[in-house]
């Protein structure tokens, strides 16, 4: 499942980094487990730097209560968004094969409505709207994402398309053959991660209607991942979806993309004007 890049990056200076960054006795410590922590360091530093300031909902308790929480509900529903989406034959056939969480297999789509889930009942308790917690955390998740897939680039897995003859920037994959393919992990981490982390960081640093903030995460992440997906290899199981050419990646963003620009004209066009509020 994990792998390796044969370090044979075009440009910059070739790369070949162990995916075990270290080992502690008899347990050796992988990058990509790494990256989680890293995203879960992230989160805390944004969220202190915004919790408990005035025109922000959240106060540092709660925010650190977000994170652990919506994780929980991200965890688990980025596992059975894959078993359902991704691979269900497979483990259909082998069921106990859903507890072998070891062997990798998260959906970053199921992981978003299993934290939305959570939250929601986050808010409930905290006497929150919804909106109120999700307008706080969206703009600290790109980063976190981003660090992940550096994990997969690391991991050498989920790696990108062959690579056009005129593409400078290719490397090989031990699970990709012997070809050179795009490092499309970087371009997520990129794309998903810090162009989306400095959209979001921008919009909200003034005062937004309730749910403007989460609508933008929304429209961003789907767009970005649509538009990446173009040079991700799709999943060996699946193949193509849909049209000879869309993955399925891409057909889980659709509803993303729907969902943040219907909130958006909800928000703007529907909504009473009182309903200004801050993330």
């Amino acid at each position: 499942m994990l792998g390796l890049p044969y370090a044979d990056l075009r440009y910059p200076n070739p790369l070949n980094i162990d995916p075990i960054a270290f080992h502690l006795g008899p347990i050796a410590v992988h990058w990509y487990a790494l990256s989680y922590l890293v995203a879960f360091a992230l989160y805390l530093a944004l969220a202190f730097v915004r919790a408990g300031k005035p025109g922000y909902a959240l106060s540092r308790s709660q925010a650190i209560e977000a994170l652990i929480e919506g994780e929980l509900g991200a965890y688990l529903g980025g596992r059975i968004g894959y078993i359902l989406f991704y691979n269900l034959p497979l483990y259909l056939a082998h069921p106990l094969q859903i507890f072998a969480v070891w062997e990798g297999g998260m959906s970053f789509h199921g992981g978003l409505i299993g934290a939305v889930l959570m939250l929601a009942y986050t808010a409930r308790r905290e006497g929150l709207t919804l909106f109120a917690i999700t307008d706080f955390v969206a703009p600290l998740i790109p980063l976190g994402l981003a660090a992940g897939r550096f994990g997969n680039f690391i991991n050498g897995n989920l790696f990108g398309r062959v690579c056009t003859a005129d593409f400078s920037w290719c490397a090989y994959f031990p699970y990709g053959g012997d070809v050179l393919r795009y490092p499309s992990q970087l371009f997520e981490g990129a794309g998903e991660g810090l162009l989306l982390f400095a959209i979001l960081w921008g919009f909200s640093r003034k005062p937004r209607r309730a749910g403007a903030v989460s609508a933008l995460f929304l429209v961003g992440y789907g767009l970005i991942r649509f538009t990446l997906e173009f040079i991700r290899q799709p999943d060996p199981q699946l193949g193509f979806v849909a049209f000879g050419w869309m993955t399925m990646g891409q057909l889980l963003s659709i509803p993303m993309v729907v969902a943040g620009g219907v909130l958006f004209y909800w928000i703007y066009r529907i909504a009473p004007r009182e309903q200004l509020a801050t993330s």
